[in-house]
């Protein structure tokens, strides 16, 4: 499987943007990403004060192609660069090796607390 990680620094990002980054996926980026064709499934991550990235796994080399080309020509412009105040430090493929899903199943949520 083909991934992709997209990551912000939130070291010199404004106080409360861990807030305001997590509302803005439960309220927008989550429904966007909901159902992409292309897309297997997509991990929003954060370390508070630290980074918060967006990790992508897609069905193919042209999806997360397509993707990673269209998202790097408006990364500056994007969404989560305008809530923290800067563009995406990384931007970088990768090869999915494996996922394992526990014992208690995949739950998938806009939120989770």
């Amino acid at each position: 499987m083909k991934g992709l990680t997209v990551r912000w620094s939130l070291g010199d990002a404004a106080d409360g943007v861990e807030a305001e980054l997590a509302t803005y996926v439960e309220g927008t980026s989550h429904a966007r990403f909901t159902g992409m064709a292309g897309l297997r499934f997509k991990t929003w991550r954060m370390r508070t004060g630290e980074w918060f990235e967006g990790c992508y796994v897609f069905v193919s080399d042209e999806a997360r192609a397509e993707f990673q080309d269209t998202f790097t020509a408006t990364a500056a412009d994007a969404p989560g660069s305008k809530i923290v105040g800067s563009p995406p430090i990384l931007i970088e493929a990768c090869e999915i090796v494996a996922v394992a899903e526990g014992w208690d199943g995949f739950e998938a949520g806009s939120r989770y607390e």
